[in-house]
């Protein structure tokens, strides 16, 4: 299962201007991850309760008020994202048992659009720091299954608790979002524009990769 429609390939150190264009081309989305709220009626599975109650006595690891679990393996520095911002960050993304549902080193997640648990963590977090986090399934996916739309297997069971290994990479407010999207515009519309589209006067590299990304 896939918690985000937009392919990223990894990059390399001092590339983050070149993907933030990149991503605005793509129009930033966070779809397996996003919240469109989920609701039952049945019972929380015991076996995660009791995971996330041993886990809550190892050291280094801090419950919030709502539950979630985090653990700072590597701290960060500068402030913390807000709701209102995009992050870009690394992850992996596991159940209990240890079983993989997803993976990526670079995707991007609006703040305030994803469950619950994982945009409370991103608020906690800062730049070029690591960190694990224990989702309870109240502030995740809740009591349902969710699957692979592509196998249409069950990829996390209900009541799961998402376990994730996570770096901050970056993060953008809307506003520079917003202007990264003007730049695409102007890329898809031919605004001071060049051949194929691609706004003239930007550093090779970059206009490379923008190539690439639009299929040219």
């Amino acid at each position: 299962m896939s918690v985000t429609t937009v392919p990223i390939h990894p990059i390399a150190k001092g590339t983050l201007p070149k993907l933030w264009i990149g991503l605005a081309l793509l129009v930033l989305a966070a779809a397996g991850l996003a919240y469109s709220g989920t609701h039952g009626s049945s019972d929380p599975i015991l076996k995660s309760q009791l995971y996330l109650s041993n886990n809550a006595k190892n050291e280094g690891v801090e419950t919030t008020e709502s539950g979630l679990q985090i653990q700072t393996i590597k701290a960060g520095e500068g402030p913390s994202p807000t709701p209102t911002d995009v992050a870009l960050v690394g992850y992996k993304g596991t159940l209990i048992d240890g079983t993989v549902f997803d993976e990526n080193p670079n995707a991007p997640f609006p703040v305030g659009q994803v469950v619950p648990g994982f945009s409370e963590a991103l608020q906690k977090m800062q730049i070029g720091g690591e960190y694990k986090i224990w989702i309870p399934s109240e502030l995740g996916y809740g009591p349902d299954d969710q699957t692979n739309p592509q196998t249409g297997e069950v990829a996390i069971p209900g009541g799961s608790v998402l376990i994730f290994d996570v770096s901050l990479i970056d993060y953008k407010s809307q506003a520079e979002i917003e202007e990264f999207q003007k730049q695409a515009e102007q890329l898809q519309g031919g605004g001071a524009a060049g051949a194929g589209g691609i706004p003239q006067g930007l550093p090779p590299e970059i206009e490379e990769q923008l190539r690439q990304q639009l299929g040219q």
